[in-house]
């Protein structure tokens, strides 16, 4: 189940898997006049949410937050269903700490996680990642995507949707590190356009290190950070996992409307040496001399990666399932 024309209808209907879309809305931080329909779509969700277990009659729930995980964790309550819901960032949102009430067991990425649950509820298994990430050649991928094994190479992505300031902010220091570099630019479909002409704009020598891209699905995204020699991104959960599971050195710029998980996640990394924070209202200036000085320094991008992959828990995935099977062989299923 998940929200209805959100961003995982795709993704799930990609994998195979039969969706089931139904309604949520979020009230923190809204006026009353705003949150009131939300309100009312979020039992209209739990409606929805309790008929279709009682129709697909589950023996365990696992959840992974957002607002659409309200309704279902408390229909899965309802119907008695054992619920584990997972952290994927450091610091949980609203809906996590609520559902975390009603959960079972609670996942999480990180020990840092910890003290926002119960004690008896948490285990740590960290961020499951792809197993492509770790099946990809480096060599291959560089093939793949055009690329020149002899440069180094820089990834910059925004997320699934993109991120706007990343993108200008880097369409204006092109010119000064082509030269030094080639660069995989995922911008998001909304900005796709004009990176596109920007590029058409490059000096002819320039032009072919430059490789944007609108989107990139998970075969070729796995491809595109196995040839990365460095990352600029944002700081959204999936950087705990595939970043240290990569051994990506990184520089993370903290989406500032989040509220304070992607700063808290760039800061988890940073503090443990392997990322770089920069916020997005410094952006512009300090961007290029962040990118230049770890592109001429191999051994700092080589000390990151080290730290970062000392982070990594590669068999997460195998962790929660493994939790989901317990709770499911306790129900009897």
């Amino acid at each position: 189940m998940g929200s209805r024309d959100g961003l995982e209808e795709e993704l799930v209907y990609r994998a195979g898997i039969p969706f089931r879309g139904i309604a949520a809305g979020g009230l923190h931080g809204l006026t009353p006049w705003r949150a009131i329909p939300n309100l009312v779509r979020l039992v209209r969700g739990l409606g929805q949410a309790w008929r279709l277990m009682g129709d697909f009659r589950p023996d365990v729930c696992f959840v992974t937050g957002g607002y659409v995980s309200v309704p279902v964790t408390l229909a899965a309550r309802l119907r008695q269903v054992p619920v584990l819901v997972y952290l994927p960032d450091i610091e949980p949102g609203q809906a996590v700490r609520f559902i975390g009430y009603f959960a079972r067991r609670v996942a999480v990425t990180a020990e840092d996680s910890r003290t926002y649950f119960p004690s008896d509820k948490v285990v740590v298994t960290g961020y499951p990642i792809r197993a492509e990430l770790m099946e990809v050649d480096k060599a291959a991928a560089q093939q793949k995507l055009g690329l020149d094994p002899a440069l180094p190479t820089l990834l910059v992505f925004g997320g699934s949707r993109g991120a706007r300031s990343i993108n200008r902010a880097l369409a204006g220091i092109l010119e000064e590190l082509l030269p030094r570099c080639q660069i995989i630019h995922i911008s998001g479909r909304l900005d796709a356009e004009w990176v596109v002409a920007c590029r058409d704009a490059l000096p002819m020598e320039l032009r072919s290190r430059y490789h944007p891209y609108a989107y990139l699905h998970s075969e070729e995204m796995a491809q595109a950070m196995k040839a990365a020699d460095l990352v600029v991104a944002r700081a959204g959960a999936a950087t705990l996992g595939e970043f240290p599971a990569m051994g990506l050195a990184s520089i993370l710029v903290p989406y500032p409307y989040a509220w304070r998980y992607q700063r808290v996640n760039a800061d988890y990394l940073a503090e443990r040496g392997a990322a770089i924070r920069l916020d997005d209202e410094r952006l512009r200036e300090e961007l290029l001399p962040t990118v230049r000085r770890l592109l001429a320094d191999d051994e700092e991008r080589r000390r990151m990666g080290e730290r970062a992959r000392a982070l990594a828990r590669p068999k997460a995935a195998r962790r929660i399932a493994r939790e989901l099977l317990q709770l499911g062989d306790a129900q009897g299923g």
